[in-house]
């Protein structure tokens, strides 16, 4: 829970606030990155302020943007999967929560992007170094939401589409764009592993099954987390699938290379 304010406290957040919201029109995004913070706390604030969000009353409130049309491929798989880890979609916005390490990869993500549907991912750094990659795209929403995807992944337990499961390699692209985000590769005394952490279970089962139609043995699920921990299974994870995330593609490297 938030620190309570002080009046003073209080008064000047409202001040600034107002002056950013109200009288100079800002989005909430544009105030997040203009003051270093994430745009939750943004909005949250605005409400424990009792200042109204208006966004129709912003420009591009409608982020009326053209979809082309987007064919199934393992790219398109691969960024459900981004989405499906750090991802987040709101009614206005397109949304990736990156960790402060993450720099190379956001580039990969915003080139991703660009290819699929034309358009640029704006960005911003939090105070804490986090990136927030996101985007107001109104139809782009209405075709993920088509898929499957929701506003709260975990309360409403996301899964995968089920046009992935149709293709070996859309199922590949999709595990690559979910591992690169919610997945981690890390020593072990004994040897190495891989994880898979999220809070939706759906999720994590139709991640499991996909990895046992491409020839892998993941362990079952437990407190949200999934493993692969044979050996040749991880040599044949970084061949067969591998990561566009270079901090994880360098830890796959070091592991393969001893």
């Amino acid at each position: 829970m938030p620190r309570k304010w002080t009046k003073e406290e209080e008064d000047c957040q409202h001040h600034l606030l107002k002056e950013l919201y109200i009288d100079k029109n800002l989005t909430i995004f544009q105030i997040a990155e203009k003051l270093g913070i994430a745009y939750q706390t943004v909005y949250n604030r605005l409400n424990r302020l009792g200042i109204k969000t208006v966004p129709y009353l912003k420009p591009n409130y409608t982020n009326k943007r053209t979809l082309k049309n987007i064919r199934y491929s393992k790219e398109l798989a691969e960024f459900i999967g981004i989405m499906c880890g750090d991802g987040h979609i709101s009614k206005t916005q397109v949304i990736v929560n990156l960790g402060s390490k993450e720099l190379d990869y956001t580039k990969y993500i915003k080139s991703l992007f660009k290819k699929l549907f034309g358009e640029e991912l704006k960005s911003y750094n939090t105070k804490e170094g986090y990136l927030i990659l996101y985007i107001g795209y109104v139809e782009l929403i209405g075709f993920l939401k088509k898929m499957g995807l929701v506003n709260n992944k975990v309360k409403d337990q996301v899964g995968i589409p089920k046009w992935i499961f149709y293709d070996m390699d859309y199922m590949r692209g999709f595990i690559k764009g979910f591992f690169d985000t919610d997945g981690s590769v890390y020593k072990l005394r004994w040897g190495n592993q891989i994880s898979f952490c999220n809070h939706s279970l759906k999720l994590l089962k139709d991640t499991r099954r996909a990895l046992k139609q491409l020839g892998f043995s993941p362990s079952r699920i437990s407190l949200y987390n999934m493993y692969l921990t044979r050996k040749m299974e991880l040599i044949k994870f970084y061949r067969e699938i591998g990561s566009n995330n270079p901090r994880k593609s360098n830890r796959f490297k070091e592991f393969i290379s001893n």
